[in-house]
């Protein structure tokens, strides 16, 4: 090992920790609830102090060598430290709000230990500096947070864990194919070597350089969240525990978008062809997301389709950084700082959800409608939040996607210079705001359900719950709300710094001019988005997805079609269809081979002739060994007397039988007595413990036998 072990400390605590609260909450619940709390601030506080060193050296640097073969390689820089930060940030806030939450859930056991190696795993995507780094933390983070989403152990649970096992799996092996064709191309993994490597690769590997860019595409965008890949986000966000949501959403995910940003902008840098493709990507995923969300009637699916929506608009970010080349400011800003404000809005979002789940143990909107109308707090929490993610004016969310729209605004203009055809980057930008509506009206949605609205049935019983969440909880809650106040209110202040300090890792340009956030033009787009989702909301949601049940009460309506379910409906019959297939096909050619028949039955033969004589063989070696070492004695008939002890206790019972007998027990009097009883139980555990230690010697002769020959075997050969 060498290098910053700072690095290293970062890392492997949280492994450290998850095995010392495991043990301590084997004994003590309590104890282990705070030292879990305790630990996610000292990681936070590990990750300061790299902080720290990074300013004071510049960069720092770790290398394990030998370890997998390929070795560990960690690294910070502007963006490593970014999201080293806000990854320990939100495990150290959802932490504290963790001990509340799960007071009344059982395995909390299971769930801290999984939490805090997923925290561990999470850290090393983000300060992984070469791609088998990458590769390593990142499946480890896919199998442990896999614990999560199944925590529940429900129908609905294992089923939404299956699908996001097996997404992430596939897109494990998916992306390792990849890494396997991206090093024979390029000789090296090295995320800052790979730009030149890459530059120097021959006409003839271009084809297999992108084909492992599309398989790193592949796993990456698995776990994005990217369509056609973004499957288990609406089913595995409801099913999970609030905390866990507010991770999977607002932190797993950017390991996601990190390998997608890795390569393209190491791998494929200023490739107008490779950002058209994620651009596009990143258009369906938003605008799908967003679609979904406004037919949604469950809390925490809504959030979880907005998360996928949102992920689609940080891709569209990436698309346009390549196609923009090395005039790239606008793109790589408002990517970053996407990410960032999505991180924290859905942290607010899923532990404000989590407070109304934790009192009503409900998610449906027609269950919980009116729970939050008397409570100020979780109102003024979930409005900071949803007025950010819709991107209004003054709060952070309306920072970046003002520089998202604007790179787009200005890529127009780049082509309409050149004399290119626009309307595509016309339909680009109109979805774009369209999607921004979208993103308002399901927020409005949620908003007045929640908050505005009366239940018929249980608005009393709503509004005299005074009592909903303790100090930790608010206090988890209100420190990610004000950031979000604070980065709105002083962008440049806040947010051209975070952007500043990340845009190295993505070769970003320096801004020719500073961005006019509230001026005028920006305000456009904002302007514009709000008068749609207005439209959505009041045009179409309350016109056509809101109506009346049988005691003409007024329900949000599931309107979406059950078979419109992309896993159902293409997945699943795509994937048996293909098995049948392939099985079937291989039948032919093995039914119509005559040679291979033949061969099939020699071989059959074979092996069932040296099966019989193997079969012998052992029958007889077991009845040599029954009728030598292990031979049972005759069984004989074995009068009953048992110990002095038993006899004893046995005649005390039987007298005090017979008293009763006389006295109480006239009618029916127990007749049976103890002392054979007593003795019967002795020689049943007697013939038992005979049975256990034969059965173990036997098995324990066996196994030396068979080590006695591989032995021989070895020392012959």
């Amino acid at each position: 090992m060498s290098g910053n072990f700072e690095l290293f400390h970062i890392v492997w605590f949280p492994f450290a920790a998850a095995f010392l609260c495991y043990l301590v909450g084997l004994r003590q619940k309590k104890v282990r609830d705070r030292l879990l709390q305790l630990s996610v601030i000292t990681e936070m506080g590990l990750v300061v102090w790299a902080v720290l060193s990074w300013l004071r050296l510049g960069e720092l640097t770790f290398i394990w060598e030998g370890f997998c073969m390929q070795g560990i390689y960690l690294k910070m820089d502007g963006f490593r430290v970014l999201y080293g930060c806000i990854a320990a940030f939100m495990w150290m806030m959802t932490g504290i709000f963790s001990r509340e939450y799960f007071a009344h859930y059982r395995n909390r056991n299971r769930y801290y230990f999984f939490y805090l190696l997923t925290l561990g795993a999470t850290l090393g995507v983000f300060l992984s500096g070469d791609f088998y780094t990458t590769f390593i933390f990142f499946e480890l983070m896919s199998l442990t947070s896999y614990v999560w989403v199944v925590h529940d152990e429900k129908p609905a649970a294992m089923k939404a864990g299956e699908i996001y096992l097996a997404i992430a799996i596939i897109g494990g092996l998916v992306m390792l194919m990849g890494l396997f064709l991206l090093y024979d191309a390029a000789g090296t993994l090295r995320m800052s070597e790979l730009y030149t490597a890459v530059a120097a690769v021959s006409a003839q590997k271009q084809t297999q350089l992108y084909a492992a860019g599309l398989c790193m595409l592949f796993g990456f965008g698995a776990k994005a969240g990217m369509f056609p890949l973004h499957i288990w986000l609406p089913k595995a966000h409801p099913v999970a525990p609030a905390p866990a949501s507010a991770l999977l959403s607002g932190i797993l995910t950017k390991t996601g978008v990190f390998g997608v940003l890795a390569v393209c902008t190491e791998i494929f840098r200023y490739d107008p062809q490779w950002g058209k493709l994620v651009l596009y990507l990143g258009v369906i995923t938003m605008f799908g997301g967003a679609l979904l969300a406004v037919f949604s009637i469950d809390l925490k699916r809504t959030l979880a389709c907005s998360s996928m929506s949102q992920i689609g608009f940080i891709l569209v970010g990436a698309g346009m950084l390549e196609l923009f080349g090395e005039e790239n400011a606008l793109a790589v800003r408002g990517t970053i700082l996407h990410m960032v404000n999505h991180s924290i809005i859905k942290l607010v979002l899923f532990m404000a959800a989590g407070v109304v789940y934790m009192n009503l143990h409900q998610l449906d909107l027609n269950d919980i409608r009116g729970f939050g109308r008397r409570k100020p707090f979780l109102k003024g929490v979930f409005l900071m939040g949803a007025l950010s993610i819709g991107g209004i004016p003054g709060w952070s969310g309306y920072v970046s996607k003002t520089l998202l729209h604007e790179s787009i605004v200005e890529y127009t203009e780049e082509l309409a210079v050149h004399g290119e055809p626009l309307l595509w980057i016309h339909a680009i930008e109109w979805l774009f705001l369209f999607t921004g509506g979208m993103t308002i009206a399901y927020m409005t949605k949620l908003f007045i359900a929640v908050f505005v609205e009366e239940h018929p049935v249980r608005q009393k019983e709503f509004d005299e719950k005074k009592y909903y969440m303790n100090g930790e909880s608010i206090f988890a809650l209100l420190t990610p709300a004000v950031l979000l106040v604070l980065m709105g209110f002083f962008p440049y202040l806040t947010m051209n710094r975070i952007a500043d300090q990340a845009r190295g890792f993505l070769h970003g340009a320096a801004p020719v001019h500073a961005v006019h956030y509230f001026s005028l033009g920006n305000l456009k787009g904002a302007v514009i988005s709000l008068a749609i989702g207005a439209l959505v909301y009041f045009g179409f949601i309350r016109k056509f997805l809101i109506g009346k049940n049988d005691d003409q009460e007024r329900v949000y309506l599931n309107v979406w079609p059950d078979w419109m379910d992309i896993e159902d409906l293409i997945y699943r019959p795509v994937l048996q269809k293909a098995a049948v297939t392939i099985v079937a096909g291989l039948s032919r050619i093995i039914d119509q081979m005559y040679v291979t028949q033949m061969l099939l039955k020699i071989l059959l033969n074979v092996t069932a002739f040296f099966s019989r004589i193997c079969d012998h063989l052992v029958d007889g070696i077991l009845l040599f060994f029954r009728s030598t070492t292990h031979r049972s004695k005759t069984e004989q008939h074995i009068y009953l007397i048992g110990t002095r002890l038993s006899r004893t206790f046995g005649r005390i019972l039987d007298n005090c039988v017979r008293v009763l007998n006389r006295t109480i027990l006239r009618k029916r009097p127990v007749e049976r007595s103890f002392v054979v009883t007593f003795a019967e139980w002795e020689e049943m555990a007697r013939k038992t413990n005979r049975l256990i230690s034969a059965s173990l010697s036997f098995g324990l002769m066996l196994a030396a036998i068979g080590l006695a020959l591989t032995l021989v075997y070895l020392l012959w050969w």
